[in-house]
């Protein structure tokens, strides 16, 4: 081999070593992606992971007492600066065994105004008197505002009411009976009022 030739021969250029550097560079990126997934799968970092919140979430007790929103309305009140707006809710609340109550409460928020209008309805627990097959013994009637109520016994025909009247018999527990709306009152509230002060009139 002549001097030429060995000149030749080293002097020839190499291949340059990009796809290695891009392999290099690949494979960092797919171990960064790597341990990002990791971290977003497993627990969060200073906090607790989705589990175990749901798990404490589910764990919360269960009230004893069902409750039903009967009237929710936005009301405002006239002040010097112009109007406050806040909210009002009525619910009927009873645990399906011979308690029932109503409440009203008023708050800033809706959730604000549950609150309270159970707590009012917790108070305002009556007991009623039911017969043997848990409807009532005789006839009864009564009238709040202007709304009138009358409840009859109705052997093996279940709850007969409708509007408010039957949000109060269901979750007092009474079934076997029939409700009668007298008058020309739209008002829920006052017709679930209207129907406790019936089932307070019954004795036996």
């Amino acid at each position: 081999m002549t001097d030429e030739q060995k000149t030749q021969t080293n002097t020839e250029p190499k291949a340059p070593e990009v796809k290695t550097q891009e392999t290099e560079s690949n494979l960092d990126r797919r171990a960064q992606t790597g341990a990002r997934g990791t971290q977003r799968g497993g627990q969060r970092p200073g906090g607790r992971d989705r589990r175990s919140r749901q798990q404490s979430q589910g764990g919360r007790e269960r009230s004893e007492f069902d409750q039903k929103i009967i009237s929710l309305r936005r009301v405002a009140r006239v002040v010097a600066g112009g109007r406050r707006f806040s909210f009002s809710a009525a619910l009927v609340a009873g645990d399906r065994k011979g308690r029932v109550g109503i409440g009203l409460g008023k708050g800033l928020d809706t959730a604000l105004a549950m609150d309270k209008a159970l707590r009012d309805a917790k108070k305002n627990m009556v007991r009623v008197r039911t017969a043997n097959t848990n409807s009532i013994p005789h006839n009864v009637d009564a009238k709040y505002g202007a709304s009138v109520v009358e409840l009859k016994p109705s052997p093996a025909r279940g709850i007969v009411a409708g509007s408010s009247v039957r949000t109060v018999l269901e979750f007092a527990g009474v079934t076997d009976i029939t409700a009668k709306i007298h008058s020309r009152s739209k008002n829920k509230l006052n017709n679930a009022r209207a129907t406790v002060e019936a089932l307070k009139q019954l004795h036996g």
